[in-house]
């Protein structure tokens, strides 16, 4: 991996966020491509349950004050970065007062999904793509981790699909079982054909169930990792007739060779 460049991109991440599948994998694979000699940015959004002082969050003025149209509305976007003093890696958060003040993830007190979660995919996959345009960063591979995150690979190939600046770049979706019951708001497919992306692209998201949000992923993305080892049976099946390259379910204590030889060979070579 060596000066390789790797932009991670997750919906939660240690140890920022409490640890589960999806958090852990999100802060080990870029550790493990750092500890290879290549180079990482990580971004993730900014949520109110972070605690900004103790992991001593800052506002990096340079990168903040564009605004952001998501479904016709001009949203502000604020970009966060810290450090995580023991690895030396830097994240950077994706933020907004609308979007993101709240002191939750996902859900509310109730574990009903917030009304908004389309929205905040959308505002989050674009802050991502303008945040590293300002850093004038092109990337090697993208790698998404989360379903916060799955509007990413769309909107790089469909959205910015002019972007020189990822031209070469090649996307990377792992696909976890932690996803979420339910549907997002069910006028999320209007909300991303406002941006000109055509309804062929995004026909299954009339129903946006956490399956769906993933296909959608994984249609746009160069290859496919099983993050877990038990995926939904219907995301199985339909990862299993892609054609590109797929690397089946490795536990986290195994990871790093595989990811390296997946990244190298398959993504790269």
């Amino acid at each position: 991996m060596t000066d390789k460049r790797v932009l991670f991109v997750a919906s939660e991440m240690v140890p920022y966020l409490p640890e589960n599948e999806v958090s852990s994998l999100a802060y080990e694979s870029p550790r493990m491509v750092n500890d290879r000699g290549g180079q990482i940015r990580i971004f993730m959004p900014r949520f109110g349950n972070i605690n900004e002082r103790r992991h001593q969050l800052h506002e990096v003025i340079r990168l903040s004050g564009m605004n952001l149209v998501v479904n016709d509305m001009d949203m502000p976007l604020i970009i966060k970065v810290a450090s995580i003093p023991k690895e030396r890696i830097q994240v950077y958060f994706i933020d907004n007062e609308e979007y993101f003040k709240r002191k939750a993830t996902f859900t509310d007190e109730n574990g009903n999904l917030f009304p908004d979660n389309d929205e905040r995919a959308i505002f989050f996959a674009k802050g991502i793509v303008e945040t590293v345009k300002k850093l004038n960063w092109n990337p090697d591979i993208i790698h998404v981790h989360g379903w916060m995150a799955s509007m990413l690979p769309l909107y790089l190939k469909q959205y910015y699909a002019d972007e020189p600046l990822f031209a070469e770049s090649k996307i990377v979706t792992s696909v976890y079982n932690k996803g979420f019951d339910g549907t997002l708001d069910t006028n999320m497919m209007n909300k991303v054909k406002f941006d000109g992306i055509s309804e062929e692209k995004v026909k299954v998201l009339e129903n946006p169930t956490y399956s769906n949000l993933l296909k959608v992923a994984v249609d746009n993305s160069d290859g496919v990792i099983i993050a877990s080892d038990d995926i939904p049976a219907d995301l199985n099946e339909y990862i299993s007739k892609l054609d590109k390259p797929v690397l089946p379910f490795v536990s986290l204590y195994e990871f790093e060779q595989a990811y390296a030889d997946f990244y190298n060979t398959k993504i790269l070579g």
